[in-house]
């Protein structure tokens, strides 16, 4: 394995590869939750507050399982990315929740957040600062 510092920072048109991949899933996720409350309600529509805050966890916890078990999600296995510290390792719990929050913000706010990156000189996006995490590029596999 490279030395974490080696890496390259993911540039922002592979991340937003990754992110447009992800949110892919995250709509067939909030689709099966959809359908499982329309059975559980009789057929009738679902919604309220309950319901959101479920779709809601759905997304942080698909995002916090990939981030802090291999440091990736399946959009970014398949543009080769991974979310790590600053020191290279695994993110925690902690760093995963001020990722996502953070990156929401970053979002909402016309994705400022991720467009800062071409303006920092460390290359990084609002949720890498703040989560004190970085999005690098793995190498591409040797074929055996």
């Amino acid at each position: 394995m490279p030395n974490a510092q080696s890496l390259p920072v993911a540039p922002l048109w592979r991340r937003l590869a990754a992110m447009t991949y992800d949110s892919l899933l995250i709509v067939a996720l909030w689709m099966m939750v959809g359908a499982i409350g329309v059975a559980l309600n009789g057929g009738e529509e679902v919604g309220g507050p309950f319901f959101n805050s479920t779709l809601f966890l759905i997304t942080f916890l698909f995002f916090g399982v990939f981030w802090t078990r291999s440091g990736q999600t399946l959009g970014m296995m398949a543009w080769r990315l991974r979310v790590e510290s600053d020191d290279g390792r695994g993110i925690s719990w902690m760093q995963a929740l001020l990722r996502f929050f953070t990156a929401g913000l970053s979002a909402l706010v016309l994705g400022l957040g991720y467009w800062w990156m071409l303006i920092d000189k460390q290359q990084r996006t609002w949720q890498d600062r703040y989560s004190e995490t970085r999005v690098v590029v793995l190498p591409k596999r040797s074929k055996k």
